[in-house]
């Protein structure tokens, strides 16, 4: 009841909560699935197939978190509501198949390189193109149907291995570890590899620790909270063994829950302090960035990006002001803003693989407003976002937007690569 306790059901939660704008339903809405918690918990209702369905639509997306006049932090409500959801209510054999595949892959990165090869040779030999257009890709069951149309290209880098450390480039001033991520690491390395650059033309040694596990986002997301622990307690001792000053993520829904590893593992007497201590010491590259005072040149990139703000960085970390202030110094860089901004765009960690109904909607109407900034390029700080945004244009037959990550452009500007030779990358 902790929690609970704090909402005094206003309803400012309302317009900001992505299912309840879609379906104006209010078991769909913030308020009223913590309405549902306190109902179970106090008896009057049973955990059943319809409850697990209302917090099964939630997103996730925390934007109810920057909405609240009162501070519900409903993180720490729907998370807990998820496990017992785990525990309690049964689901049916194609479900749980269809979770233990997402979650049986998507946080070890191995597996996922292991699995790149064939996804590699399934877009080079146009076999892709030949599924999509032939259609055979909507006859495929819906959910799997949904991850064929996210896959990401894979890039020749996946199968490269990373470098362990990245020298500053000019006089030292930070030791800082760097997250690779799981699908990060696979299907986005030159975000990586941009992340530990600008890094270290801002005078940072950069860390990369082998061995770093999946940091348990995907799993706390969904209700497994053990799983979420135990390879919370594997990340910690990863990054405090490289010594490092700061951890910077390139990854918002990997950053929000890092920085919450303290509460995740309160109960924990051997791991509660160290948990707190390293979630202190945890931020976003944007903050990391922001912190130190520029020394490297930033050359000019004359063009219109739209700036997408991903729930986990604005929302569940309060992080709106740095990623803009960034990119604000980067020269002849025109940041264009996209309406209902605040909105999820369908993403939420696997949200779009177990809801892709739900998900296509929000991300039809994210590219409407995207596509109405009549921007060149679209940037974010989060790797489910751009795949998202990605497959939302090619939906609609649009091919000539790039999706950024926000470091991209940084390094870009400092590497002084032109306009045109980074929209051709």
């Amino acid at each position: 009841m902790k929690y609970i306790s704090d909402c005094v059901h206003c309803g400012f939660c309302l317009p900001a909560c992505p299912t309840y704008v879609l379906w104006g339903e209010e078991m769909d809405s913030p308020r009223g699935r913590i309405y549902m918690m306190r109902k179970a918990l106090e008896g009057e209702a049973p955990l059943d197939a319809r409850f697990r369905t209302h917090m099964d639509n939630c997103l996730g997306c925390m934007a109810c978190m920057t909405a609240c006049p009162s501070g519900v932090q409903y993180n720490k409500l729907i998370e807990p509501t998820r496990a017992q959801i785990e525990s309690n209510i049964p689901r049916t054999l194609s479900e749980r198949l269809f979770r233990k595949l997402i979650f049986s892959t998507f946080p070890h990165p191995a597996r996922l390189r292991v699995l790149a090869l064939p996804l590699l040779v399934y877009q080079k030999t146009g076999l892709q193109s030949l599924v999509r257009k032939s259609g055979l890709a909507r006859r495929l069951p819906k959910r799997l149907a949904a991850m064929e149309a996210l896959l990401p290209e894979v890039p020749a880098a996946a199968f490269r291995r990373q470098a362990t450390a990245v020298q500053p480039a000019t006089t030292p001033r930070r030791r800082v570890g760097m997250l690779s991520g799981c699908v990060q690491r696979v299907f986005f390395p030159q975000v990586n590899a941009a992340t530990a650059r600008v890094l270290a033309a801002e005078g940072c040694e950069v860390i990369i620790p082998r061995g770093q596990p999946c940091c348990g986002a995907l799993m706390l997301h969904s209700g497994l909270d053990d799983e979420a622990a135990a390879l919370a307690r594997k990340t910690i001792a990863v990054f405090e063994s490289a010594n490092v000053d700061t951890i910077a993520i390139n990854s918002a829904g990997c950053g929000s829950t890092m920085k919450e590893y303290g509460h995740l593992l309160r109960d924990d007497p051997a791991w509660a302090a160290r948990a707190a201590a390293f979630s202190a010491r945890c931020k976003d590259i944007s903050e990391v960035l922001c912190e130190l005072e520029p020394r490297a040149e930033r050359h000019p990139l004359k063009m219109r990006v739209a700036y997408h703000d991903a729930c986990h960085l604005q929302h569940a970390q309060a992080i709106r002001e740095q990623p803009r202030r960034l990119l604000a110094g980067i020269p002849e860089l025109d940041v264009a803003e996209i309406p209902e901004a605040s909105l999820c765009c369908g993403s939420a960690g696997v949200f779009n693989l177990l809801q892709p109904d739900t998900a296509a909607q929000l991300g039809a109407r994210k590219v409407d407003n995207l596509l109405s900034t009549s921007a060149e390029a679209v940037a974010s700080a989060n790797p489910g976002c751009l795949l998202q945004l990605m497959n939302g244009l090619r939906t609609r037959g649009l091919k000539t937007m790039p999706a950024f990550h926000m470091v991209e452009l940084l390094d870009a500007s400092l590497r002084g690569i032109s306009v045109e030779n980074l929209l051709k990358r």
